[in-house]
């Protein structure tokens, strides 16, 4: 079975950057996901809208936020300086493979003889 997912209104955000709630999901007041489900209700135009990155499913998940709890983008990783490039050796030379032996068939039952020389379903010594 393939599992696939359809496309939805949180595909166009991106990750882990507050998004105003009022614009991205419209609706009736909500509680704030970080002060708790006895917090009162907010209108979601105060609202924070977060896509958060989720382990099994990549397209993440959405949590809603008040001003207080909402969680601050991550930092930018820093500038990679700029190093010198090492040269390029050539790669060493793999030494030339062993040919495999010739595959010894069976005369009786077509089969292929392992390398003790004995066919596996008759029993027949075959010499190679």
């Amino acid at each position: 079975m393939k599992i696939t997912t359809s496309s939805d209104w949180r595909d166009e955000m991106p990750f882990d950057v507050p998004v105003s709630a009022s614009e991205v999901l419209p609706g009736e007041p909500t509680r704030c996901a970080g002060c708790g489900s006895d917090a009162s209700l907010n209108p979601r135009t105060v609202m924070w809208a977060v896509k958060h990155r989720h382990p099994n499913n990549h397209a993440g998940f959405v949590r809603l936020y008040c001003s207080v709890h909402v969680p601050k983008p991550p930092a930018r990783a820093p500038e990679l300086s700029v190093t010198k490039k090492r040269e390029r050796r050539p790669a060493a030379r793999k030494a030339d493979a062993v040919p495999e032996r010739p595959k010894i068939l069976c005369p009786d039952c077509y089969v292929e003889v392992p390398s003790h020389g004995t066919c596996g379903m008759c029993g027949q010594q075959v010499a190679g």
